[in-house]
């Protein structure tokens, strides 16, 4: 058998990396969301869709009924408020008891926490803000829904510029009738971009999710791509002037709670359960799409084949009786056929290999050079 011959790589020269972005557009409708899958119960009518946790800290939901192996997370819901806004307190408050204040708190500062970092002391964590510069205090989000959306749909981050999420403001009844006073909020991050209109924190790049249909330039929100959470303030169930900037009045039919009947959305905060406020929210939410992003980095490398290189196999039925069986002639160029390009380490340990697509024609004529990428 022939010896084996290897031909070492110039790395500088011979390879290089790239790194491309897949996009795929996710659409989360309505009905999922808020009801698809319903079932009969002792309380009437719950979704099976949806889990709630003993904890009570967050529901998650599902695209079909979560206990089936069919079922795919899709992300969770949560609620929290700033413990210095006017919602936090030791008191009951226009005589609604304060359920599960505590949770609700820790819960906006654990998210705080995570993506915004402390804001100089130890202890002083930083406060949503609804604009790209959450250091000037005049935008604070005290109170917000929080949407976490899972990795299976969110990959390695949300594509900037490509979130929506449409909410109903009406009525409990009917959230999203368009008749006089009714109206369907789309919140998106259009302005957004690689290259502007963002900010970058300690939870990584986020945009401002403003109202697509006013013309006011107040946020109402904000997405982290890489965290692959949206955030948004309970003023998007206020009031709205005719710029489309939020009043300080609420709508009066948010959630019907089932111990308090209608309740405007602070007062949902205060005394509804967080599944409870998660379940008011998914009611509302008509639509999300956004696209989002599968990061493959890549390492490239040119085989170059030279002339009078590999033009001998080292297959043992190459040869015959010591003549090699592609040549009727002794003067003839012996003749190979490449199909398969082998990567070695230091120590000739093969670790890699690809295959052409059909045999490549290889004598003492030709040089070639083959480009073999490893995705990763």
């Amino acid at each position: 058998m022939a010896v084996r011959n290897f031909e070492k790589f110039n790395l500088n020269q011979d390879s290089t990396t790239t790194r491309t972005l897949l996009h795929e557009v996710i659409p989360l409708t309505g009905s999922i969301v808020s009801g698809t899958y319903m079932e009969a119960g002792a309380t009437g009518f719950t979704p099976t869709n949806i889990k709630n946790y003993t904890h009570g800290q967050f529901q998650s939901v599902y695209d079909y009924p979560y206990l089936s192996s069919s079922a795919n997370h899709i992300f969770d819901l949560t609620v929290g408020y700033d413990e210095g806004s006017v919602l936090s307190g030791s008191l009951a408050a226009d005589g609604f008891a304060r359920v599960q204040q505590a949770k609700k708190i820790n819960m906006y500062n654990q998210f705080a926490q995570v993506l915004l970092g402390y804001s100089g002391s130890a202890f002083d964590v930083e406060k949503f803000e609804s604009d790209l510069d959450f250091g000037d205090n005049d935008a604070h989000m005290n109170s917000v829904f929080f949407v976490n959306f899972a990795r299976l749909i969110t990959k390695d981050q949300i594509k900037k510029g490509s979130f929506s999420i449409t909410l109903g403001t009406g009525s409990w009844g009917n959230p999203f009738g368009l008749t006089a006073g009714n109206q369907r909020l789309i919140l998106s991050d259009l302005s957004a971009s690689d290259t502007g209109f963002t900010k970058e924190t300690r939870g990584g790049d986020y945009g401002v999710l403003y109202n697509s249909t006013a013309s006011s330039e107040t946020g109402l929100g904000v997405v982290f791509y890489q965290a692959g959470i949206a955030i948004i303030t309970s003023s998007v169930f206020h009031k709205f002037d005719a710029s489309g900037n939020p009043s300080e009045n609420p709508i009066a039919q948010f959630y019907k709670d089932p111990d308090y009947g209608m309740l405007r959305v602070n007062n949902a905060f205060i005394s509804s359960s967080i599944s409870g406020a998660c379940d008011a929210l998914r009611h509302r939410i008509y639509n999300i799409s956004y696209n989002n992003t599968t990061e493959i980095n890549s390492t490239i490398y040119f085989c170059r084949v030279p002339h009078n290189k590999f033009n001998y196999s080292a297959n043992p039925t190459f040869v015959s009786g010591s003549k090699i069986r592609v040549k009727n002639v002794a003067s003839d160029t012996p003749v190979t056929y490449l199909t398969t390009i082998g990567l070695y380490d230091d120590d000739n340990q093969l670790v890699a290999t690809a295959k052409l697509s059909e045999p490549l024609r290889k004598d003492p004529t030709n040089e070639v050079t083959l480009r073999v990428r490893l995705d990763y």
